[in-house]
């Protein structure tokens, strides 16, 4: 087939032309509002499309929701491809495919099942803050892999969660092109409208949205407040662990989601949450194994175990509840009562009011702490009451199980199985004895 020289509707903004004409394969922008970023990555996409001339090319844009993918690309993709097309647009799949054989599709990363095929040749992730990281490490790398396929993160900060250390292992890597633009220096939003945006939206979310800021405050984020208190009074910093002092789990269980654990010590009044685990796709066994390996690395004595009150249900297939399956492994499980959410936050947020945080073990907890926030209701334009459930809600449920079932229960209605009472051993396979 003659080559020919097609020109296309897109016009770089001069802010990008560094990352059009980069030579590394992994890329992450991180750029405020309305500065044209999904327009040019998805220009870029069309661009390697066409130019990579691999066979049968495929390449994906991923946006967090599929109906964001339809809302916000679908006609930019439409009109900047029409020259390119081989046949008419797919709208059913969001998909378009060009006259050099390569094809071009838009997905919604709340379904990662659908992304799954042989491979891919480059790929878009926009607003990589609002997805979770399993999407990118389980599904989509492993399909660049076999044809030395791209990656482009894009978005603007939610604070320090996947996006924040991707873009901070890029400034250390040679391999990855990054860029930060922000709105009071790329010059693309005139500065009496940015003026005007800082005074309608408040500090934080300006900074977050127009700054970049990686720090900002999450807007809706149910212990914004505490948090920020606990770093301005130096209580989210490297904590001593007590080994006198025995060591409380506290845990939200998952099944396809991840499971997240709590360690903490209680002085007097003061909580010290000084270690915290996360782990997805695991059996209990591999749980059982991580509280003996922390307990002979840190040398610390264990107290009680707090659930969610539904390790109680039994399975239909075994027969047997969490509770015995906990058991097993050596976990004896105290099954907190259920409780409505919101008061189970508002205990949590007095609790945190004398709590500390090891800055170093407990990093993605904190986060997910400072980003736990509530649903925004695109129809009302206003906050729900309810918690949005996503990565930050694991670490966020298992302290509010902590603080319901320690704090909250003056006389408890359970008798403990040990408490170090002289002369009484703990209880055989169980993680209490040191």
């Amino acid at each position: 087939m003659d080559e020919k020289r097609v020109k296309i509707k897109y016009r770089p903004r001069e802010q990008f032309r560094s990352f059009h004409n980069r030579k590394q394969r992994w890329s992450v922008l991180v750029c405020h509002r309305r500065a044209g970023k999904t327009v040019a990555t998805l220009n870029d996409l069309i661009r390697g499309a066409v130019n990579e001339c691999k066979p049968e090319g495929r390449y994906a844009f991923i946006f967090p929701q599929r109906n964001q993918a339809k809302d916000t690309a679908w006609r930019y993709l439409r009109r900047y491809a029409e020259p390119l097309l081989g046949k008419p647009p797919n709208e059913s799949e969001l998909r378009v495919d060009l006259v050099n054989g390569s094809m071009i599709r838009l997905y919604g990363a709340d379904n990662p099942d659908a992304l799954r095929g042989p491979y891919l040749d480059g790929v878009v992730l926009d607003e990589f803050a609002d997805m979770k990281p399993e999407v990118w490490h389980e599904v989509v790398r492993p399909m660049l892999a076999d044809r030395r396929g791209w990656a482009t993160f894009i978005g603007t900060p939610k604070g320090k969660n996947e996006f924040y250390r991707l873009y901070q292992n890029a400034l250390k890597d040679e391999a990855w092109f990054h860029m930060i633009l922000k709105a009071s220096e790329s010059g693309i939003i005139a500065p009496t409208e940015l003026a005007d945006l800082r005074r309608e939206m408040g500090e934080d979310q300006y900074q977050q949205e127009f700054e970049c800021s990686f720090e900002a405050a999450i807007k809706g984020a149910f212990y914004a407040e505490e948090m920020r208190t606990m770093l301005a009074e130096g209580r989210i910093r490297s904590i001593a662990i007590e080994k006198e002092v025995r060591t409380h789990t506290a845990w939200d269980l998952g099944v396809s989601d991840s499971t997240a654990i709590w360690f903490i010590q209680c002085v007097g009044r003061e909580r010290r949450l000084v270690d915290y685990y996360e782990g997805s796709g695991v059996g209990l066994d591999h749980y059982a194994q991580v509280l003996h390996d922390k307990r002979i690395k840190h040398g610390w004595k264990y107290g009680d175990h707090y659930f969610p009150h539904d390790i109680k249900v039994r399975e239909l297939s075994s027969g047997q509840s969490r509770v015995q399956s906990l058991a097993a492994v050596g976990i004896d499980a105290i099954a907190v009562p259920q409780s409505n959410v919101l008061d189970g936050i508002n205990l949590t947020r007095r609790m945190l009011g004398r709590t500390w945080i090891d800055c170093n073990r407990c990093e993605r907890g904190i986060e997910a702490l400072r980003q736990y926030r509530r649903e925004y209701d695109d129809r009302l334009k206003d906050w729900r009451k309810n918690p949005l459930h996503d990565w930050t809600s694991h670490a966020a449920d298992a302290l509010r199980t902590f603080a319901c079932g320690f704090d909250d229960t003056p006389v408890r209605s359970y008798d403990p199985r040990w408490r170090g009472r002289q002369g009484e051993p703990p209880p055989r396979g169980s993680f209490w004895s040191a």
